[in-house]
């Protein structure tokens, strides 16, 4: 077994300044891919485009990062990390750059396509960390960085909404130009070296396969109310990226290395896991896409609340906060709730959430509370997604497990923002820029059922039979972490060797 003591020099000896950019990288990387959504009313008028073009500015976003997050997963697990995570920086600096140059949306939509690649970069700081520090700094920082990314988009919603108020949505993107140049800066000098890990294969069919078949099957939900759910260009897009998807998992299938290990899917509880974050994915963008455009609306329309892109960005904060304090207050939960309960009581409070939505958006406050429950129910989704995945496969597989899982919830989200948009077309008007207030209740009736739906898939959930009843909670815990950071197998077999060397 290898101990510290043993490993590479460049592993041992991280620069100084080290921990604090691997926070500022997962905090400027979250705060720039959350910059869209309170935005996307605004940029609806300054081009004078429709809400379901302009809703492209958050779901690019999104599908890039579906497709890039296994990409740099893949590239960052070897010897190349360092200027894998500098590379990506790179392209989230030029992708900033670009969005801050008032021209036309579609230079706006390649800017925000390429702030998209650097959603992968969390798991790559993560890496690092854990890589090159001792076991309990690393703990200590990977738990930190979790949180930070997480906090970090609740800092850039109401971010962004101030600047856009004092300055121009063109302004967000300059400070984000400038924050994302300050930690490339801080990459270079500060992330070590990974040498000493070994190289692996990238799929670079499957990544092009995985992109074509969502942008596709992406533009036909979007575009479908306005082309025509009949019409040749709808049912062709949606026919050859569905085509292409399927294409791409016989490839995943039968390559030697793929990008997504598809494989883990024939087992039941992680299929079930997965299926239920891509639904959560989905409903936590239909709310927030939703509430977003609501909150904006014009009050002349007759149900709107009139408020600006800083209150809309304000209205997300308890979203944030509370999603955080979820997660913080996950392990006292499990001391009076089965594990495997959690997942539904987060899944039916964000149908709550939006049961609120449907029933009493008439009044500012309520959305201030109700986005603060549906931040609770996804805290508390998300964080017990992962312990099940890891107590329910063998401990070789459980990194790929929690890849497959992070795609799945990455491309509900790009899946979710498309759809929210879908619904409110359909419901508005030829000519009209705004939809009826029964596009909002049906969005809220469609998300409901969709959380419905991921409750019921988690209560399917079962401990039976799997690792959980063999290793103990705290391993499992333990497990979690280190998973996360990409040492998968290594670390929780020695962890096992340990309890039984213990015993």
């Amino acid at each position: 077994m290898t101990s510290i003591d043993d490993k590479p020099e460049d592993q041992l000896a991280p620069p100084r300044g080290f921990v604090p950019v691997l926070a500022a990288i997962c905090t400027v990387v979250a705060i720039v891919s959350s910059v869209g959504a309170p935005l996307i009313p605004t940029v609806a008028d300054a081009y004078s485009v429709s809400f379901t073009s302009a809703q492209w500015t958050l779901t690019i976003t999104m599908l890039v990062g579906a497709v890039t997050v296994p990409v740099l997963g893949r590239l960052g697990d070897g010897p190349h990390r360092r200027p894998v995570i500098i590379g990506a920086l790179s392209v989230v600096f030029i992708g900033c750059v670009l969005a801050a140059i008032p021209s036309n949306l579609a230079l706006l939509l390649v800017g925000r396509g390429l702030q998209g690649v650097g959603l992968g970069l969390a798991p790559l700081a993560m890496a690092v960390a854990r890589d090159h520090l001792t076991p309990a700094e690393a703990k200590r920082t990977v738990a930190a960085l979790s949180v930070t990314a997480v906090a970090g988009i609740g800092l850039g919603y109401p971010l962004t909404g101030v600047i856009a108020h004092l300055w121009g949505y063109h302004a967000c993107f300059v400070v984000a130009s400038a924050a994302s140049l300050a930690v490339l800066v801080g990459a270079i000098t500060s992330v070590p070296s990974s040498r000493h890990v070994p190289r692996k294969p990238l799929d670079i069919v499957g990544a092009v396969l995985l992109g074509i078949g969502l942008t596709l099957l992406l533009i036909a939900l979007t575009s479908g109310s306005h082309w025509g759910w009949t019409s040749f260009q709808t049912i062709g897009c949606a026919a050859v990226g569905l085509a292409v998807v399927v294409g791409w998992t016989f490839h995943e299938l039968r390559t030697r290395f793929p990008l997504v290990e598809l494989r883990l899917l024939s087992k039941p509880a992680v299929l079930t896991a997965d299926v239920t974050g891509l639904f959560a994915g989905i409903g936590m963008f239909v709310l927030s896409s939703a509430v977003i455009r609501f909150v904006q609306t014009p009050s002349d329309t007759g149900y709107g609340l009139g408020r600006s892109a800083m209150v809309a960005g304000l209205v997300l904060v308890p979203f944030s906060l509370t999603s955080v304090f979820a997660n913080r207050l996950l392990p006292l939960a499990e001391r009076w709730i089965s594990r495997s309960m959690i997942m539904p009581i987060g899944a039916m409070a964000f149908a709550g959430a939006l049961t609120l939505f449907l029933i009493g958006r008439d009044e500012l406050w309520v959305v201030f509370v109700l986005m603060g429950v549906a931040g609770l129910g996804i805290g508390f989704t998300f964080a017990a997604m992962p312990a099940f995945i890891v107590s329910a496969v063998p401990p070789h597989e459980t990194g790929s497990a929690l890849g497959v899982n992070q795609v799945a919830r990455t491309v509900g989200g790009a899946v979710g923002s498309a759809l929210s948009a879908t619904v409110l077309a359909i419901y508005t008007s030829p000519g009209q820029t705004f939809p009826d207030s029964a596009g909002y209740t049906a969005t809220a009736i469609v998300g409901i059922g969709l959380w419905t739906g991921t409750a019921i898939l988690a209560f399917a959930l079962s401990y039976r039979g799997s690792r959980a009843e063999k290793l103990p909670a705290r391993l499992v815990d333990e497990s979690i972490e280190s998973a996360a950071t990409g040492s998968f197998a290594y670390d929780i077999a020695s962890r096992r060797g340990q309890s039984e060397d213990s015993r």
